[in-house]
């Protein structure tokens, strides 16, 4: 199937012949469908906070927080082109719709209209959709998210994506002085966002007494995968060389395992608010962050004691609880008849690993991921982040299992990702592989299938320790197309 050249291109990658031929035994077998138990919801798989608990944990956070190093982890590398999608029509091929009205009629409502002013030649629509979206303008079809401008405020400061997460860092991620944001991006962008920071870095620092220390990562060429035609051979272009493309959001998890730090927030570049109402977000992060401190507490000392001496019958009782009702984690039939010994090494082996507390927001009819209980390959059933595409939506229960969903998965994270004795755990070892995506694309006139790697906060977390907690809708609002802007919260 792979000449000489064909395993040179792929070694160039930093992928190996191994893992493509997988790949490509995925699209010919396709992956297992996600088994559902039951959706997740409030007293059953999600926490919902007392106004008691909120402060508790918060106060929590806060106390121990400056003995950690926190990093902000923002998958900023997302194009912003999905979100001018109808304004692209209309430029291109005269297709005014009702997105595209709204867009015109509300033009002075949005941050960038001065910087548009300043491009646009005329105030013909054509003029004015060339100047926003074009490089013969403000090239905004062409930039990613974290670089458009949101936000502007009463006093004429406008602020970007990119912004507004160096001033969320600075109000829940700052310890002993210093905020840490990671970005990843495209190659292609780095540069431009180095020349905004440089210049907005010492204002931020200076507005907040901090200093920031903000660094990039790039999406690895090694974690494209092969695309196919139809018959599941590969794709190749016109010069005969195969086609590999990016593989979605998972791709990220070597860039998360890259990460040095003792807890990580994770959030998309685009859900971010002006000032007046961020203040709901930092007291939700601060409290998912103090549930994890408190949890990751309990953990650490239940592991001592299983490694270091020999627990009773009635401390693997209180593990095995803590197990079912903290961590929702309910184990395979028959564990209580095996020995005390073996006991102990499953209830090692289900401690010692990564934790991640998962914000939820009440499901609004927005499409993506929800929380669900799942049965997991090894008999047990624990909580997962679980995509439509997963669900064998032909199976009347599954399919109502999954519309039965109350909740919704906004990626609002906060991680740990060392084990109990300070070391960091090879996050690659507790992804699913069975949980990736098939797509259908076409390049170049030809349809292609393509595949994605297990989603960061889906399969590529499936293995690690989870908690969702509910979390207000208002610190849900992502901006997803041009017009989301228009609306109250981002105004």
């Amino acid at each position: 199937m792979f000449s000489e050249k064909d395993i040179a291109q792929i070694n160039k990658l930093g992928s190996n012949i191994t893992k493509v031929a997988k790949q490509i035994e995925y699209f010919v077998n396709g992956f297992p469908y996600m088994p559902l138990v039951r959706a997740a919801t409030p007293n059953d798989g999600i926490i919902q906070l007392s106004e008691n608990d909120l402060n508790n944990y918060k106060n929590t956070y806060t106390k121990e927080s400056e003995k950690l190093k926190i990093v902000k982890f923002v998958p900023a590398s997302g194009a912003a082109s999905r979100m001018f999608k109808s304004l692209f029509a209309a430029m291109e091929e005269g297709k005014f719709d009702k997105s595209v009205d709204q867009f015109f009629e509300m033009l002075d409502k949005f941050a960038f209209i001065d910087e548009l002013n300043g491009t646009a030649s005329d105030k013909e629509k054509e003029t004015i959709l060339k100047a926003l979206l074009t490089d013969q303008g403000l090239g905004y079809g062409n930039l990613p998210k974290g670089l458009l401008s949101f936000h502007k405020y009463t006093d004429g400061t406008i602020r970007r994506p990119v912004e507004e997460h160096l001033v969320e860092g600075a109000n829940y991620a700052a310890s002993a002085g210093k905020v840490f944001l990671h970005l990843t991006v495209s190659p292609e962008h780095k540069a431009k966002f180095q020349e905004l920071l440089a210049k907005k870095l010492p204002l931020y620092e200076g507005l907040f007494n901090l200093k920031f220390e903000v660094d990039y990562s790039e999406q690895k060429a090694s974690t494209d995968t092969i695309a196919v035609n139809v018959d599941n051979t590969p794709f190749r272009e016109a010069d005969g060389n195969l086609l590999f493309r990016p593989a979605g959001h998972g791709a990220l998890l070597e860039n998360l395992n890259d990460i040095d730090a003792d807890l990580i927030f994770i959030k998309n570049i685009d859900n971010v608010v002006p000032d007046r109402i961020k203040d709901t977000t930092y007291d939700y992060k601060k409290a998912l962050g103090g549930i994890l401190i408190d949890i990751q507490s309990k953990i650490f000392g239940y592991l001592n004691d299983l490694k270091y001496s020999t627990p009773t019958l009635s401390e693997l009782d209180e593990i095995d609880l803590f197990l079912q009702k903290k961590l929702c984690i309910e184990a395979p039939n028959g564990l209580q008849e095996r020995s005390s010994q073996e006991q102990g090494e499953y209830y090692f082996s289900k401690l010692n690993r990564p934790i991640r507390i998962c914000g939820m927001v009440k499901n609004q009819g927005e499409p993506g991921g929800g929380p669900f209980w799942c049965k997991n390959g090894d008999g047990t059933t624990s909580l997962q982040v679980v995509e439509s595409a997963q669900v064998d939506m032909s199976d009347a229960k599954q399919k109502e299992i999954f519309s039965n969903s109350t909740h919704f998965n906004p990626v609002d994270l906060v991680c740990a990702t060392k084990n109990f004795k300070g070391e960091k755990f090879d996050l690659m070892l507790y992804s699913d592989p069975q949980t990736g995506f098939i797509t259908e694309k076409s390049k170049d006139g030809k349809t292609l299938k393509a595949q994605e790697l297990p989603g960061l906060w889906n399969g590529s977390m499936a293995d690690w320790n989870t908690i969702f907690v509910e979390v207000p809708l208002i610190t849900f609002n992502p901006v997803k197309t041009i017009n989301d802007l228009l609306r109250e919260e981002h105004q």
